[in-house]
């Protein structure tokens, strides 16, 4: 009787027991929130050397900083695009995936101590304020620009703010003092640089990256595109380094029919998930051309990779940068965050396009000096692997995406003195000082076009460049004839981006340009 009656109560106490377990469990947790059950009180070694460091070293130390240089070592024993991003740098990172912020509306630079608004972005708050090309700010604000040595991002820092809030600038335009009110609003960083016909047939879109706006911005250009009359596309990622990877899904997706397979990723702690075409896209059956470079990377080799394994497009250019691998953004207590890289992304094909890495950081980011110069580079850096498309073209895995068609990249333009005068934005400070000091010379070319036409860069401007420009700190005379050439297409195309923004800078480039006039023959043979 007795045992029948321990029977009947088992179960309840069983599950008295469960209870009391969970609740005596839930309170450790908030008297010994840091442990677990069977975890030890020994300190991780990282941690052990930081607190040894922080008590018992000789002098003052910065152990913010100190934290800062372990996480990068670590790091960099690990892949070269796992990041990570301190708090200082958090707010410009994350702006550059949203693709826009709230601020002032200009490009600016720093010129011998002086803040100059190189461009007034139009339509946004400093245009609508009346500030102009050329303007120089002294202090924004109670912050002083001017005159003092501030970074960068501590400048662009004081000139964002909130929405609606408003800055007073302290302007100097043509030896004139100005304070300027400007509204802070919006600003919209473009991922499409330009977007027009070639011709009666042919459009023409250049991508800069892939942000959270960018497929709203393709998808309003090349609507206007068909409108026009498209049925063959030029589309430029020469120089995109990626983005976003939802929006190079989406962007293949106008271009390929229902269920096809874009992307899959996948990692040791990540399971597949692949990637699809979803819906009737605006360009399923019109011709493209993809321009790719070395520059293009990541996201841009999603959509490159989609279209080139499904037969949908033809790539022109030099082999791609070669980053097939994805991260994942952790918040940190600090304040910054760690993009860690978790999974690897896949062709629709099967084929990884992420480079070999294991040589180090160093030489992973040094070899891409020789993708511009050797043609068969990615088969030379492939697993040895071969894939073939629905219609039979081979293609090959690893270190990056291979072109269809070949174009070099002119190595023979680069010199020591090219280096120099690159590597110092010489030829961008030359357009905006040119343009701002002898706007004579210009007003006769009202459209890109005309000016691509009609403009040569003469042998005054060359003079300004070495006098005003270049100076004291190197010469122009050495230069070769090739390299002279070189230098004389970059000065007028700088012109072009200074006078109509990046939509002119394309317009008068494409009308030289060997990858865009062998994508046309392309285009008109097919």
């Amino acid at each position: 009787m007795q045992s029948k009656k321990l029977n009947i109560w088992l179960p309840t106490l069983f599950a008295i027991s469960m209870i009391a377990g969970l609740f005596l469990g839930y309170k450790m947790r908030d008297v010994f929130p840091d442990k677990t059950f069977f975890q030890t009180d020994k300190k991780k070694t990282v941690q052990e050397v930081m607190d040894l460091v922080s008590n018992r070293y000789v002098d003052d130390v910065n152990l913010a900083e100190l934290n800062d240089t372990a996480i990068l070592a670590i790091l960099s024993k690990l892949d070269p695009h796992s990041q990570y991003i301190p708090p200082s740098l958090l707010d410009a990172a994350n702006d550059d995936i949203a693709g826009s912020f709230y601020g002032i509306g200009i490009e600016f630079d720093v010129l011998e101590d002086t803040l100059h608004v190189i461009n007034v972005l139009p339509g946004g708050p400093a245009a609508k304020a009346g500030m102009k090309n050329g303007d120089k700010i002294i202090s924004a604000g109670d912050s002083i620009l001017s005159g003092v040595k501030k970074s960068t991002n501590d400048i662009r820092n004081v000139l964002k703010g909130n929405r609606g809030s408003a800055i007073v600038l302290n302007v100097l335009r043509k030896n004139k003092m100005l304070d300027i009110s400007v509204q802070r609003d919006i600003v919209t960083v473009n991922s499409v640089s330009a977007a027009y016909m070639l011709d009666d047939s042919t459009g023409f879109i250049h991508l800069e990256k892939f942000s959270q706006n960018t497929y709203r911005e393709f998808m309003i250009e090349l609507e206007k595109l068909v409108e026009s009359g498209m049925k063959n596309l030029v589309f430029d990622l020469r120089g995109n380094g990626g983005g976003v990877m939802d929006a190079a899904v989406e962007i293949a997706d106008e271009f390929l029919d229902a269920d096809k397979l874009i992307t899959y990723t996948e990692g040791k702690h990540t399971p597949r998930s692949e990637y699809r075409s979803r819906r009737p896209g605006m360009f399923e059956t019109g011709k493209v051309v993809f321009l790719a470079d070395e520059g293009s990377a990541s996201a841009s080799e999603i959509l490159i990779g989609a279209l080139q394994d499904w037969d949908r497009a033809t790539v022109v250019g030099r082999r791609t940068f070669g980053k097939g691998l994805v991260q994942e953004q952790f918040a940190l207590n600090n304040r910054g965050a760690l993009r860690l890289t978790v999974s690897r992304y896949f062709t629709p094909l099967g084929r990884s396009i992420q480079r070999k890495y294991d040589k180090g950081i160093e030489d992973y980011y040094l070899e891409i000096k020789n993708i511009g110069s050797v043609k068969d580079s990615a088969i030379h850096d492939s697993t040895d692997k071969t894939f073939l498309t629905p219609k039979g073209k081979t293609l090959y895995e690893g270190g990056g995406i291979s072109p269809d068609v070949w174009i070099n990249s002119d190595t023979a333009s680069i010199s020591y003195t090219m280096m120099y005068i690159y590597g110092n934005r010489l030829v961008n400070i030359f357009a905006y000082k040119y343009t701002l000091q002898h706007p004579e010379i210009f007003k006769p070319f009202a459209t890109p076009n005309a000016y691509e036409k009609g403009y040569v860069i003469d042998q005054n401007a060359l003079d300004y460049f070495e006098k005003a420009i270049l100076k004291d700190s190197a010469s122009i005379i050495p230069l070769t004839e090739s390299e002279l050439t070189f230098l004389k297409r970059s000065m007028k195309l700088s012109i072009a981006r200074q006078l109509w923004q990046y939509d002119g800078y394309y317009r008068v480039l494409n009308a030289e340009d060997p990858a865009m006039l062998r994508a046309k023959e392309l285009l008109e043979g097919q």
